[in-house]
């Protein structure tokens, strides 16, 4: 069972080719979509984005709604899409890291392929605010854990895919 980590910026299309890997990898199996944004923010713009992902993903996925506990959602065989890290790791910084560590080495033991996705936050000026720095060091150091551990890990820039690993 693979595990497979696409990792790009905003806009980037790595949602789109995360789908498309989740989709062939299940040719033969039930492919699921963890959809990981937690929807108490009330922001109209990204409950947008939300819906034009599950329009763009149609009845391909079965989806399955989880903002924290994304390592409890694998109890069927198949093939799981998580969508985003990024809103995870965002939904989690009040968790210890180490919890979060814990809940992705139980995904990485899991009898199932997964594709990964998470947004690159990386590149920029270190954020002024704790928390943003928070958050940017957490996305560092949870896309290095979630690249060691992947069979594969592909960066996207501009609907492209090149793969690093």
């Amino acid at each position: 069972m693979k595990k497979i980590l696409y990792y790009g910026g905003q806009k980037s299309g790595k949602s789109a080719l995360a789908e498309k890997k989740a989709l062939e990898l299940g040719k033969e199996k039930r492919c699921f979509y963890i959809a990981t944004y937690d929807n108490s923010y009330s922001d109209i713009e990204m409950q947008k984005r939300v819906q034009n992902h599950q329009k763009s993903r149609g009845e391909k996925f079965i989806t399955i709604e989880e903002s924290i506990n994304i390592d409890t959602v694998f109890d069927k065989d198949g093939v799981y899409l998580i969508d985003c890290l990024s809103m995870w790791i965002l939904n989690t910084l009040n968790y210890p890291i180490e919890t979060l560590y814990k809940m992705l080495e139980e995904i990485f033991k899991k009898n199932a392929s997964v594709v990964f996705v998470l947004n690159r936050v990386d590149s920029g000026v270190i954020p002024f605010d704790k928390l943003s720095r928070k958050y940017v060091d957490r996305s560092g150091l949870i896309g290095q854990y979630v690249a060691k551990y992947s069979d594969e890990v592909y960066e996207v820039k501009l609907g492209m895919e090149f793969r690093l690993k």
